[in-house]
């Protein structure tokens, strides 16, 4: 993850990380060998959040009515027919419930524009800068989604004598920008844990086909996951799941389901929300969305529920200065968590896109590793490290992985 500017962070989820540009080519389950050199993007001021929330808002209503002027026609047609043949008030009354139903849909619909935004930066979809450009040996990956839906994903590796034998972090982004925007974060996650990297870019973002939709982006996370168990170059007991933000409820599905309890070492989860109707009503505190029921958002990631399935070792990793998701969501997930073996970790000075530069971040996930999980093999008998960052204590059973 490179340099990050926080352009309309109020809107949901919203995480804008900008790098370089690098682009690539089309295959099936095809990885190479890719280099390419990228050109870094500007970085904007940070704007202020509430106009930035009003252009978006601005932006959505300019589409709709832009794709639905000759809906809106045949409205004001059909209104003044209603009113000549059936009078005034049965025709105000067909008329209010046809536009409550219109509008209800349109803001059904606008969440998909509020929740995914595969086109911010604007090159984003065209511009993926390449580890490469970051030091990283790497293969450029195409594999099927469940439903045949091309992915693109990049496979960075440690060298060829540890390939086999270090842990495979499967990398969940959150819902903007591509993979490249994240490879000075996957940079640390290599040079410091020692793991291989994949980095799955979603349908519907970078140069993944398709469009973005909460079924979907479940669909890709688990044809990643299958597509690393079927690798034969890589220690398949020692699969790492991580997602950030929107990332974090979809790694959250992927490890609550009974299918996948055997496949995956531990799950990291970091500055995600509870469900996408909760984050709603905290972000936008107007009545109207207060009294809309959960069960009308199109993209809900229940991860509150999803969780309390869960029990593969888990570390919550928590930004205490995120201002956009309340660090109070990360300690219900915690708390409603169904593995035995679990951990929250507190980063006060944490914001939502940059906690992994913190201090002892990357040392938190190695100690969760070594002494939770003992993905290394590393069995008792010396001395137990000094936490490094505060560790809130699950239940202190250690799962030993042979």
């Amino acid at each position: 993850m490179g340099s990050t500017t926080k352009n309309n962070d109020t809107v949901l989820l919203l995480e804008e990380e900008q790098e370089g540009s690098s682009s690539s080519n089309n295959g099936h389950h095809h990885h190479h060998h890719h280099h390419h050199n990228n050109t870094s993007s500007s970085n904007n001021p940070p704007p202020n959040p509430d106009f930035a929330l009003l252009d978006i808002a601005a932006r959505i209503l300019f589409k709709i009515l832009k794709r639905s002027w000759p809906v809106s026609l045949s409205f004001v047609i059909i209104a003044f027919l209603l009113y000549w043949f059936l009078g005034g008030f049965t025709a105000f009354l067909l008329i209010f419930l046809a536009f409550t139903g219109l509008l209800l849909g349109l803001l059904y619909h606008a969440g998909d524009r509020l929740l995914y935004h595969p086109d911010q930066p604007p090159s984003s979809r065209v511009q993926i800068p390449s580890p490469a450009s970051f030091g990283l040996s790497f293969e450029n990956v195409y594999l099927k989604s469940t439903d045949s839906t091309k992915l693109h994903a990049f496979f960075v590796k440690q060298p060829q004598d540890s390939l086999g034998s270090v842990p495979t972090v499967l990398y969940l982004h959150g819902n903007a920008g591509n993979i490249g925007h994240r490879l000075l974060n996957v940079k640390g996650i290599i040079a410091y844990l020692k793991c291989n990297v994949l980095l799955l870019e979603y349908r519907g973002y970078g140069q993944s086909d398709g469009a973005p939709s909460e079924e979907g982006l479940y669909k890709d996370a688990q044809a990643a996951l299958d597509y690393l168990k079927q690798r034969s170059d890589i220690h398949s007991s020692k699969i790492v799941i991580f997602g950030r933000s929107l990332g974090g409820a979809v790694a959250i599905d992927l490890s609550s389901r009974t299918e996948n309890r055997d496949k995956v070492a531990c799950v990291l989860i970091e500055n995600t929300f509870t469900s996408v109707p909760d984050i709603a009503r905290e972000l936008f505190n107007f009545r109207v969305v207060q009294w809309i029921p959960s069960w009308f958002y199109k993209n809900q990631f229940l991860s509150r529920w999803k969780v309390r399935k869960m029990t593969t070792p888990a570390l919550f990793l928590s930004g205490g200065a995120d201002a956009l998701i309340p660090s109070k969501m990360m300690k219900e997930l915690f708390e409603a968590c169904g593995s035995t073996v679990k951990r929250l970790a507190k980063f006060p000075n944490g914001t939502h896109n940059e906690t992994w530069t913190c201090p002892q971040y990357y040392q938190t996930i190695s100690y969760f590793f070594e002494e939770d999980v003992r993905i290394n093999g590393n069995v008792g008998g010396r001395e137990r490290p000094r936490t490094p960052t505060p560790l809130i204590n699950g239940n202190m059973h250690l799962s030993v992985i042979y």
